[in-house]
């Protein structure tokens, strides 16, 4: 089971507003956490975080463990007369929740709470009731009365997120904007602090990467696995939990929340990698399932195992339902499942083992 400091952390960092491109609050909180087991603490230009264990620069090439801590959000393009802000969204939205939500803008000098209005439904005419709204439609009201004092708090290009607390529910669930992708970020640092307690034959970097959501070049991923060349990287994300009504699984497979770890298989997994994933999980008695990958997974083991000189990549997963809204809900065993094998997959890693493909 996670530990209460560990739970403590993780709703720290879900609770800090970091859309990609502005992930400085979570990645000082997710450093600042680090410090207290980790050999070294560092950043970087691209705002990647990372925390090594063991010797870093070292002959030996280091596994990297990754999990991107930005998430979804939008930016302010424009102020108008009145002091409305018209805004674009930062990473891929259903346009449908942004309607009527509470948002936080990281503003000028301190945070700026707001919300995102359209016209009541009673003032629209029939045709445009049954229409879905467009963000380029839609307003943030920050409660200003003019241009001049929203600018005394918001510049054009500021970011924001959907306010929405962290909240337990019943059977060990937690609901939350930004799981997507901050628990991958999360169970990276919480296997490197297992490991602290019983150290592997190799060094470990713990990365939090920076622009997953807009990483159409890669983002924080692929600039910090070329700096590294690990020996091996393992890739912490979510993927959709398929349990809940109107999904087809035969199409997007079957995984349930509570299910444990998922392990990608195919696109940018390396096999062996894969392979000794699933041998340690049935050693350890982790639960998992596995889940295909015909193209790409959507996540930073893309922009990974391309990177350097090509990197032995493995994508593990917690399942996740309703993604990229501001109520993202999983269990919190799924995190616990991930971060064991994590920890227990790096102990099985000596600066020899291959993962040449035969």
């Amino acid at each position: 089971m996670l530990p209460e400091t560990s739970l403590a952390f993780l709703t720290s960092l879900l609770d800090a507003p970091g859309p990609s491109g502005f992930e400085a609050l979570p990645a000082r909180r997710w450093r600042t956490f680090a410090e207290g087991f980790a050999d070294g603490v560092r950043t970087d230009v691209n705002g990647n975080s990372f925390a090594t264990l063991g010797t870093a620069g070292g002959e030996t090439p280091p596994v990297m463990l990754a999990g991107h801590i930005d998430e979804i959000g939008f930016m302010v393009v424009h102020i108008d007369d009145q002091g409305y802000l018209w805004f674009e969204p930062i990473g891929g939205w259903d346009a449908q929740v942004f309607v009527g939500q509470r948002v936080t803008l990281l503003g000028r000098h301190a945070p700026v709470p707001g919300v995102i209005g359209k016209p009541a439904i009673h003032l629209l005419e029939k045709e445009d009731r049954e229409k879905a709204s467009k963000p380029h439609e839609l307003w943030i009201d920050i409660g200003a009365r003019s241009k001049a004092e929203a600018a005394e708090r918001i510049r054009i290009g500021d970011a924001g997120v959907l306010a929405g607390a962290p909240e337990r529910l019943p059977n060990n669930r937690l609901v939350s904007r930004s799981l997507d992708n901050r628990i991958g970020a999360f169970v990276v640092l919480e296997a490197l602090r297992r490991l602290a307690g019983a150290r592997p034959q190799v060094t470990v970097i713990a990365v939090a990467t920076s622009q997953e959501e807009i990483a159409q070049s890669g983002g924080g991923a692929r600039t910090s696995a070329t700096g590294l060349a690990p020996l091996a990287a393992i890739v912490v994300d979510v993927t959709h939990a398929t349990d809940t009504p109107g999904v087809e699984k035969k199409r997007h497979g079957d995984v349930a929340l509570g299910a444990g770890a998922v392990l990608s298989r195919g696109s940018a997994v390396n096999p062996r990698v894969f392979d000794l994933l699933l041998e340690v999980a049935e050693a350890e008695g982790i639960p998992y399932v596995i889940q295909a990958a015909a193209r790409d997974t959507g996540t930073d083991a893309d922009a990974i195992f391309t990177a350097h000189r090509g990197i032995p990549t493995g994508l593990v997963s917690v399942p996740l339902r309703y993604m990229h809204s501001p109520n993202e809900l999983v269990t919190l065993d799924d995190l616990d499942a991930a971060a064991a094998l994590l920890a227990a997959f790096t102990r099985r890693m000596t600066a020899t083992t291959d993962f040449v493909p035969v």
